[in-house]
């Protein structure tokens, strides 16, 4: 690489760290001859910054370059930041040079929006284009969709990548209009609407023609900012609810917002990002995800913020004593899902396992519920009935709190954050 290069590369991967919305899972392309590069799940590497943010594959910006002046943004056109582009021909063979020396096993590409959406899709169009017909790269592809671009190139650059995402980046299309006056959601759902439209064609395509090309086979995914507005976990977690009941839709990814712009009196002052609450609703879209919880009920009305103190699960628990204790032996599998300290993998095991007799806390422990947890909300074949009276929540929610802070040593409470 030569200098100029190395510049571009390192102000243009520097400006794309804050996009959180980034996986590499739910694809799997056929493997051509003569091409390089696999979707398989072993073939795609992790690594994790400082701050506990999983970075997958080459992320990286086309251009840093903005026509737009979202408060929030680094990268806005009213910031005096280096700014860098490459091209099409550039990028692509910087990612095939770095996948040639097994650094990389995929790209994220993203784009600030120079002169037009339009023009800076087919921009990063052209670029996917040489990495697929060129290059012969079938390795996994994640491009972001420019809000306000075109069906038609939305439409043609679906063909070639595995997963596209457009980003909300704030719940409420109120507060995207003051603190990103030239942005609106129509913009944002038109492409996503695309994305979808073109998804469901390419399933019924498919199921006519065996081997018609494959139309973002891994979703579409999109990011929110959390804490640069005044937007409660009610109203996100109800958007994300939303989305995700659009069959096209994967992925909702939660973005502690990081005050990059300190000039800027539309945003809040902040020392450090919010990553207790961005944890939160991690938490709690895993529950809508995969423990058939409602959004409504994780939050609502008379809380509309998740409780930071205790994960979801454990705060609906709490918020729910008359649902509990339940019989472990007879209770249906949606009601042991609720159980504080019991996964989805433990509560296959408890239906599999009671059928041969009734379940004791040794058992359950070898199963993998964490007791500490779970306990209070249980009955088994060694662990008695303890009614409300005598388990009351307050009770239960200072046990745990307890048990938690002893068990995080001074030692541990200092250690950073680094998973590399």
């Amino acid at each position: 690489m030569n200098e100029s290069t190395i510049d571009k590369l390192k102000t243009l991967a520097e400006a794309a760290k804050y996009d959180v919305s980034c996986a590499s899972s739910g694809s799997s392309r056929r493997k051509a001859k003569g091409g390089i590069g696999t979707t398989s799940g072993w073939g795609i590497c992790h690594s994790f910054t400082p701050d506990g943010r999983c970075i997958s594959l080459f992320k990286v910006l086309l251009t840093n370059y903005c026509i737009y002046d979202c408060a929030y943004c680094t990268n806005r056109r009213s910031n005096d930041v280096r700014r860098a582009m490459f091209t099409p021909e550039e990028l692509a063979d910087l990612t095939i040079e770095f996948y040639r020396r097994n650094y990389i096993e995929g790209l994220f590409l993203s784009s600030g929006v120079v002169r037009n959406p339009d023009y800076t899709m087919e921009l990063m169009l052209r670029t996917v284009r040489l990495l697929r017909e060129v290059h012969q790269f079938n390795g996994y592809i994640h491009m972001k969709s420019i809000p306000g671009a075109s069906q038609e190139l939305v439409a043609k650059a679906g063909t070639y990548v595995d997963r596209m995402s457009v980003n909300l980046e704030i719940p409420s299309e109120e507060n995207l209009k003051l603190l990103a006056p030239e942005k609106d959601y129509a913009g944002v759902f038109a492409p996503m609407r695309f994305i979808q439209q073109g998804m469901l064609e390419n399933i019924e395509e498919r199921k006519k023609f065996r081997y018609a090309p494959k139309f973002v086979p891994a979703g579409q995914s999109t990011q929110v900012i959390i804490g640069a507005t005044p937007d409660s976990d009610k109203q996100i977690l109800t958007l994300a609810s939303a989305l995700y009941r659009r069959p096209s839709f994967k992925r909702v990814y939660y973005s502690g917002y990081i005050p990059v712009n300190n000039n800027d009196n539309r945003l809040p002052v902040l020392l450090s990002p919010p990553l207790v609450r961005e944890n939160r609703l991690y938490q709690a879209d895993w529950l809508m995800r995969f423990y058939h919880f409602d959004a409504r009920e994780i939050v609502d009305d008379l809380h509309p913020d998740l409780d930071l103190d205790v994960d979801p699960k454990m705060g609906w628990a709490l918020r729910h004593p008359e649902y509990f204790p339940i019989d472990l032996n007879t209770a249906p599998y949606e009601m042991i899902l609720r159980v504080p300290g019991i996964g989805v993998k433990s509560a296959k095991l408890i239906l599999a396992s009671r059928r041969f007799g009734t379940l004791s806390s040794h058992q359950l422990k070898r199963i993998g519920v964490v007791m500490k947890r779970a306990q209070y909300f249980i009955v088994c074949r060694d662990l008695p009935m303890r009614t409300i009276n005598e388990v009351t929540p307050e009770y239960v929610r200072r046990q745990v709190s307890q048990r938690k802070a002893q068990e995080a040593s001074p030692e541990e409470m200092q250690l950073p954050l680094d998973f590399s």
